[in-house]
């Protein structure tokens, strides 16, 4: 009787220690979990929704005269430098002047509602307030001539507009992917009278083979240090 008294009152001693049910003990690992899976969201997040690939690609604003590449570049032909006339020998492709617009339409479609805006620019001198598309951030150095000489397809950055109704943002134009350009030019570097060439293309031996050799005969050696681009 005495050791049975002994063990009810051992086991009533151990019971009244604990605080807190059983079950709180797996607490710590729950709340190691959910760190852990906060931790992968965000960094989710911010690599992927707020990133340029999520953020800017597919940018299309609209315009204030319905231009069409697709026709004008695509089905017409018109070369890209006949329009951005400074992209060889600027740091900005710059938009075209009204004045280029109205060498063909004074005679095609000349009275067409469409192109009333174009006009309007021609009567009173103002320019034509187009919406920028490709938008670089202020502290990013790009220089469109380095890159159109060196042998940089204008398809590259901005994708087959040959092929768009509106244009819009193909590329995400982010610093990793400046600088997987920069450290494999080969891969997209051809020779510069096909830099406007939309449909031109080889196979990716001869792509290699070809921009290598490009490289060598211009001495093209891109720079990786930030100076390069921020300066």
């Amino acid at each position: 009787m005495e050791n049975q008294n002994n063990q009810d009152l051992t086991s009533s001693h151990a019971q009244g220690r604990y605080i807190f049910p059983k079950w709180t003990n797996s607490l710590p690992a729950y709340f190691v979990l959910g760190f852990i899976l906060l931790i992968s969201f965000t960094i989710f997040v911010f690599w992927y929704w707020l990133s340029p690939k999520h953020t800017d690609v597919g940018y299309m604003p609209k315009q204030p005269v319905p231009y069409s590449h697709k026709l004008h570049a695509g089905e017409l032909g018109i070369d890209c430098r006949y329009c951005h006339v400074n992209v060889e020998r600027s740091k900005h492709a710059t938009v075209p002047a009204t004045e280029i617009c109205m060498n063909c339409h004074t005679v095609i479609r000349a009275e067409s509602p469409k192109l009333a805006p174009v006009r309007e620019s021609v009567a009173t001198g103002k320019p034509i307030k187009w919406a920028k598309v490709h938008q670089l951030p202020d502290y990013v150095y790009f220089d469109h001539s380095r890159h159109v000489n060196s042998g940089v397809a204008c398809v590259t950055c901005h994708g087959r507009v040959d092929q768009m109704e509106v244009v819009h943002q193909v590329q995400p134009l982010s610093m990793s992917w400046c600088l997987d350009c920069h450290r494999s030019p080969e891969k997209n570097i051809r020779p510069k009278e096909f830099v406007t060439k939309m449909d031109w293309s080889v196979s990716d031996s001869d792509q290699l083979a070809m921009g290598r050799e490009i490289m060598k005969a211009k001495n093209i050696h891109p720079r990786e240090d930030c100076s390069a681009c921020h300066r």
